[in-house]
């Protein structure tokens, strides 16, 4: 009888608490990219390059570490389910807070991108009436704003589009889906769990981020899919595999290392100067810092599960408030920092003083919201959240499935 190293999944807490850290980085990196020279809805007038190099301490990896996760954490439902309930379960908690975000949550960035980019002079209700018809003609020369939009939301659009497809990845491979998994997992340990997922990752960078530059469109975002779909898929497969975790463990120093040697490089390329690199190495050169790129966005994440699974395998009250608060507070969280930063600026505040305002505030009214909301029935499924239940005592949380957007 054929046999495999995976076992029923159990309860990966440090993924939760990874998932927790990532969300709160991504809101201190939305507020960096009021500040940065790098395109966006709106614009600090003291934005330049010099926060840059700190943004790419977590701009490689931050998303691509969501999408395994988000991975790990679908496979364990799918494994407690079937797949049609599976899937029923998830187009509600993703397509309704998606619809909601593009209608509510999502038009006050649109409409404050327009005021300051296009001096659009028009009331918010003039703003919708055009944001709900599709009007096309917010431009700067060929630049045109897309109307409605998800902004950052698309995460929601992608999530959703993968558990689709995973799901009929289940369904199609039936228990092979579980010896592939082990196969996986057995083929990462020792120094190719480093470098086997850095490579894939480097090859796909290498091929298309040239090619189809991240659009979050759906349609012709081929380098973007390729990436976090893979990362998707791998996390799902490894979900499968919990003795796999403890290996990343093992390596989280000389993953950390590796990272942050790649950052470093990575920071000294962007400062050179365009014209400082001769002709003919300027391909060769893209080519290498594309898979240093790789190595940076791997190796960071392996980084992280390695310092999570040793340090915060552990379980309580702060734990599962926050994995049911990060989603609402993820919708949330950008069209706040773009109200408020639109808001402070006639103040001509000091960058880094209104900085920290910024990330305190949306924090505080991230929360705010999210007190309302998992108090209130009707706001709940707009948000994400499921139905409030109550857990019968003693129910053991290592048996209820991670609960990741």
């Amino acid at each position: 009888m054929h046999t495999t190293d995976t076992t029923a999944p159990t309860r990966l807490f440090f993924l939760d608490w990874l998932r927790i850290i990532a969300f709160f980085i991504l809101i201190v990196f939305h507020v960096g990219m009021y500040y940065v020279s790098w395109d966006w809805h709106v614009k600090s007038p003291a934005a330049g390059p010099g926060p840059e190099p700190f943004m790419l301490l977590s701009s490689p990896w931050r998303l691509d570490l969501l999408f395994l996760v988000s991975g790990v954490a679908s496979s364990f439902m799918l494994a407690k389910g079937k797949v049609a309930g599976f899937l029923r379960q998830r187009s509600i908690r993703l397509l309704v807070p998606l619809l909601f975000g593009m209608l509510v949550v999502v038009p006050p960035q649109s409409y404050l991108e327009v005021v300051e980019k296009v001096a659009y002079d028009g009331s918010y209700l003039d703003f919708m009436r055009l944001y709900l018809t599709g009007y096309g003609g917010f431009c700067r020369g060929h630049d045109c704003l897309i109307l409605p939009t998800w902004n950052h939301l698309w995460f929601v659009a992608y999530l959703w589009i993968y558990t689709l497809f995973l799901a009929a990845l289940v369904a199609a491979l039936g228990d092979r889906f579980d010896t592939l998994a082990s196969r996986v997992a057995r083929s990462l340990a020792g120094w190719r769990i480093i470098v086997l997922p850095a490579l894939v990752l480097a090859i796909v960078r290498v091929l298309l981020a040239g090619r189809f530059p991240q659009n979050h469109a759906v349609i012709g975002d081929w380098y973007s899919h390729a990436t976090y779909f893979s990362l998707f898929v791998l996390g799902a497969l490894l979900a499968r595999v919990p003795r796999f975790w403890p290996r990343l463990g093992d390596v989280r120093w000389v993953s950390l290392g590796v990272a942050a040697g790649c950052w470093v490089a990575a920071v000294i390329f962007w400062a050179v100067p365009d014209d400082a690199v001769p002709a003919g190495q300027v391909e060769a050169l893209r080519v290498v810092i594309r898979t240093v790129y790789a190595f940076l966005a791997w190796c960071a994440i392996a980084a992280a599960c390695g310092f999570a699974q040793r340090h915060l395998q552990r379980d309580g009250a702060a734990r599962r408030y926050l994995t049911e608060a990060v989603f609402p507070v993820y919708i949330a969280h950008q069209t706040l920092i773009v109200v408020m930063a639109h808001a402070l600026k006639p103040l001509r505040l000091a960058p880094g003083l209104e900085a920290m305002m910024l990330v305190v505030a949306t924090l505080v009214a991230s929360f705010g919201i999210f007190e309302a909301v998992r108090r209130s029935a009707l706001l709940r499924p707009l948000f994400g959240l499921a139905a409030p239940r109550k857990q019968a005592a003693g129910a053991s949380p290592r048996l209820a499935p991670a609960r990741a957007a």
